[in-house]
């Protein structure tokens, strides 16, 4: 039986009725017999959370655990994240879990890949001398996109600019996309010259990147939730201060970027997981517009993941809430109704 659901769409505004037949969404009013499920309230096209790693029993100890994984996107989806990008993940999502009636909506980018050059890495990366080859193959096995580290030591120095631009051409060739883990300045700057899809973290990031990637369409995922609870454990040093400046830079240019066009996305990067309300909490308190940061973890990520949203066969994903989230945020952590793939699951 298809179901029907009436309230006020986001991000257009308007008062609106929709049904579900199947795992598509039509405004046209069906023949076949309907349930209605929602009469009233604020319809997103799902939440999204575009950077999160699940998998891992510990933080203090990375692995991949197939029960520690699914426990983890049963958290986002409870939570009303309906869909899910994974910028990095130590396995391989586990057989029969993708396409099951109640899993959020995956992609993935595949494994952490570090450049053999790189001063210092984390037991989790993948290093590779050849990060061409070894792209591209993570990008064609996985979900058209990879996961490159761009530095890791936030000062030392990163990956050189000619090798990422070697990367970013190589896999934009065979359709893919490029995702940069990036918390240098020079690395920054040199994954947005190089041109690679979406830039994670930013930390130290120089004006001078908010054009290049205004111009190259990247995305800028900030990440702020696992940096804010970072933060006080950061000491008061010559590193640390380095640190805090970088976050300090990070955080400006959230409004910047998003006042040259750049599309600013809401991941999490870290437990807890299904909280992707407090990174548009922190967007909003870096001085993103409440509908950019509402957007950031909705409709905005899923035309960036290329997820149809609340449109004319659009996929059947709806969270429904009782107020505003653009004037209300805090609202996104109680949906009222949440549909998966067709299905009433709240």
């Amino acid at each position: 039986m298809g179901l029907h659901l009436r309230g006020t769409l986001l991000p257009d505004g308007t008062t609106r009725d929709l049904w579900i037949l199947g795992d598509r969404i039509t405004f046209d009013r069906p023949s076949a017999e309907t349930v209605t499920v929602a009469d009233g309230g604020w319809l997103l096209p799902g939440l999204v959370d575009v950077h999160t790693h699940p998998g891992s029993p510990s933080e203090d100890e990375p692995s991949f655990d197939p029960g520690a994984f699914t426990e983890q996107i049963t958290a986002h989806r409870d939570a009303g994240t309906t869909a899910l990008r994974f910028p990095g993940l130590l396995g391989e999502i586990p057989d029969g879990l993708r396409e099951a009636p109640d899993a959020p909506r995956m992609i993935t980018a595949g494994r952490w890949l570090a450049w053999a050059g790189l001063s210092k890495s984390a037991d989790f990366h993948t290093i590779t001398d050849d990060l061409v080859a070894a792209a591209v193959a993570e990008a064609e096995a996985h979900d058209g996109w990879c996961k490159l580290m761009g530095d890791w030591d936030f000062a030392a120095d990163p990956v050189p600019y000619d090798v990422l631009r070697a990367v970013t051409d190589a896999v934009h060739t065979v359709g893919g996309r490029v995702a940069a883990h990036c918390q240098s300045a020079q690395g920054v700057l040199n994954a947005a010259r190089a041109g690679v899809d979406s830039v994670e973290h930013g930390m130290g990031m120089p004006q001078e990147c908010v054009e290049l990637m205004a111009a190259h369409g990247a995305a800028y995922v900030p990440t702020l939730t696992a940096f804010a609870r970072s933060a006080p454990r950061v000491k008061d040093n010559p590193r640390g201060r380095l640190w805090h400046e970088g976050h300090r830079i990070m955080i400006q240019r959230v409004r910047e970027a998003h006042d040259a066009g750049v599309t600013v996305l809401a991941g999490t990067d870290s437990a807890p997981f299904g909280n992707v309300a407090t990174e548009v909490e922190h967007l909003i308190a870096a001085g993103l517009p409440a509908e950019a940061a509402v957007g950031a973890a909705s409709w905005a990520a899923r035309d960036f993941l290329r997820l149809p949203g609340l449109a004319e066969g659009g996929l059947a994903d709806v969270t429904v809430y009782d107020a505003d989230p653009r004037l209300e945020p805090g609202v996104l952590r109680h949906p009222r109704r949440i549909v998966l793939r067709g299905r009433v699951l709240r």
